[in-house]
């Protein structure tokens, strides 16, 4: 049977480029579509495109409006004030998630796992769904084993809201896990202005920079006596890589109890039944 899936944010950038696997795919079935700009309106006629299973499907205001009709897995890729909220009102609900939406913090990303093993349900999320941003932070955590001393830079457009991106602070936060970073000078013995130093997260400084021309980019930086290391995702102006990664993880999600961080997880098999984080 295919899989019953709502997307929040389906006129979105990277929202439409799921809706539109979606409804090209075998595998899963457009249940539901979230925008409030398009509320009212069919999936056909927001994104413009000539399918039967879109005109069938109302866009709605809200989450908790679209899963009135029966869904197996929301995907959210709505924005960063919302998508707290959304994911509250889809476990409640016995729904499983994909976040795609950056700006969780840590607190919060336990909080939805605490409430995805009540319920239970199984909830996937990552900064970045792209396969090459999946392989970096793969390939960083294996350097940090070997490597003790490491920042991150991170890279967006301009306008993105969120500081540091989801990218960004997902990696940080895993390789602060995977091995204990050194930091010659603490930033609380900085001299002059501690922060230019960026923010401390998972025990290594986060550098973010916006401007325009870039749309995500994200480095790894590795340093030894006499010898460095750097590891690099860029991603251009389209939506593309983000859809194949994002429906593994619709797919994956109904095994899943609780919170799995990161679609490395599931392409290294290091998520199970019971979830990890």
């Amino acid at each position: 049977m295919s899989i019953r899936v709502c997307v929040a944010g389906v006129t979105g950038w990277t929202g439409s480029a799921i809706a539109r696997a979606i409804l090209a795919s075998d595998d899963f079935e457009l249940a539901g579509a979230v925008a409030r700009s398009a509320a009212g309106r069919t999936v056909a006629d927001a994104l413009d495109v000539a399918d039967d299973d879109a005109a069938s499907v109302t866009v709605t205001a809200s989450v908790s409006e679209a899963l009135a009709t029966a869904t197996d897995v929301m995907i959210d890729y709505t924005h960063p004030t919302a998508v707290l909220s959304n994911v509250r009102t889809a476990i409640d609900a016995g729904t499983h998630v994909v976040v795609g939406t950056s700006g969780l913090s840590a607190d919060e990303y336990e909080e939805i796992d605490r409430a995805a093993r009540a319920r239970p349900c199984g909830v996937v999320a990552a900064g970045n769904f792209s396969i090459t941003a999946a392989l970096l932070k793969h390939f960083a955590g294996i350097a940090a084993r070997h490597i003790p001393h490491w920042e991150i830079v991170d890279l967006a457009h301009a306008g993105k809201p969120d500081a540091p991106s989801g990218t960004a602070r997902e990696l940080a936060e895993y390789l602060g896990g995977v091995a204990r970073n050194e930091v010659a000078v603490p930033t609380g013995e900085i001299l002059g202005t501690p922060e230019t130093r960026g923010a401390t997260i998972g025990g290594a400084q986060v550098h973010s920079i916006r401007l325009p021309g870039y749309v995500i980019g994200v480095e790894a930086l590795f340093g030894l006596p006499d010898e460095r290391l750097t590891i690099r995702h860029d991603a251009g102006a389209g939506a593309t890589p983000y859809v194949a990664g994002t429906l593994l993880a619709a797919a994956r999600a109904p095994d899943i109890t609780g919170l799995v961080r990161g679609l490395d997880a599931l392409l290294f098999d290091r998520a199970t039944a019971n979830g990890e984080t």
